[in-house]
This record gives C-alpha cells, sequence and structure tokens, in this order.
C-alpha cells in the first residue's frame, strides 16, 4: 500500500519574522511572471521587506500561507490611497507554484474581504496584470467585476487590470 503524507497547510495573520520570506515569495513570483521593478509591480515597492509594520496599521491586514512550516504565499487588505472612505484594496497576493491550486488564494481573499467588512470598508478594489491568468479567473468566481480607470493611487501604473467588487 501506498501512503502519501498529507502536506501541513497554514494560513494565519502575518508576524514580524514573516517579512523577509514573505518578500522572497513576491519577488521569486514576480520573476517567474516577468513582472519586474521598472514596470512599477509590487516588487519595486519600498515597504516589500517590511510588510508586517505597513499591515500592522489600523484598517490594514495581512496574511501567509506556510506548507509544512514554509512561507509560501501571502495576501492582505488595506485602505486605498487616494481614494474614497469606504474602499479598500486586495494587495500582494502571492503564491509559490507548490502553494497553487489549494483552493488557498481564494480562502484568503474571502478571509481579507471579511476582515474588510468588519473594519467598516463598502467595496473592495485590485489590480492585476493581463499576465495572471488565473489569479484574474479567481477575482472574477468571487464577484469582482472589471473597472476602466484605476482608483486611488497605488503607484501600479502596468497593471492595466482593475476590479472592483462591492462588499
Amino acid at each position: 500500500m501506498n501512503v502519501m503524507a498529507q502536506a501541513a497547510i497554514t494560513l494565519r495573520r502575518m508576524a514580524e519574522p514573516d517579512n523577509l520570506a514573505i518578500a522572497g515569495v513576491i519577488r521569486q513570483v514576480s520573476a517567474e511572471y516577468g513582472l519586474t521593478a521598472d514596470k512599477g509591480y509590487t516588487v519595486a515597492d519600498p515597504n516589500l521587506d517590511e510588510l508586517y509594520q505597513l499591515y500592522s496599521q489600523p484598517g490594514h491586514a495581512y496574511w501567509v500561507i506556510e506548507l509544512d512550516g514554509k512561507v509560501v504565499g501571502g495576501g492582505g487588505v488595506a485602505p486605498l490611497k487616494c481614494s474614497e472612505n469606504g474602499i479598500c484594496e486586495l494587495q500582494k497576493m502571492y503564491f509559490l507554484p507548490t502553494a497553487r491550486g489549494k483552493g488557498m488564494a481564494k480562502k484568503l481573499a474571502l478571509i481579507a474581504m471579511d476582515h474588510a467588512r468588519e473594519q467598516g470598508f463598502t467595496r473592495c478594489y485590485l489590480e492585476t496584470t493581463a499576465f495572471l491568468k488565473e489569479a484574474i479567473a479567481l477575482y472574477e468566481h468571487l464577484g469582482f467585476a472589471h473597472i476602466d480607470e484605476p482608483l486611488g493611487c497605488t503607484g501600479h501604473v502596468d497593471c492595466e487590470v482593475r476590479m472592483l467588487k462591492d462588499l
């Protein structure tokens, strides 16, 4: 009898020691898809190595996914900068290949939107790129609608796919 050990998957709030691991995930996935810093993608964010500090602020939250004790993905939510009140942004959803296809991105996005509702947000915005077809399909499945014009001032000028969802 061939018995395969099932991987232990954990979804939890980010802690300060996760800073380097999740920054590494974001850099690795960005490189995989050609999302370079010179194009204004997340990998260019000046706070990439200090996400715990950023997401510890009021209205912010970030979760990491561990597979057998190793950080393999994450995502967060924060108030959308330079926008009307009540709009948050789903941010920095990145997953290594080993974390994909397990339903964790959907679970994380749902937790993030529940958190956003609890914080009083009424709409959730996101930006991504057409290269990330799987992500776009997930967001559409979750009820995000494509919009033409960007909201807020995210600085991600090459994220040509913009989506919005009522919470």
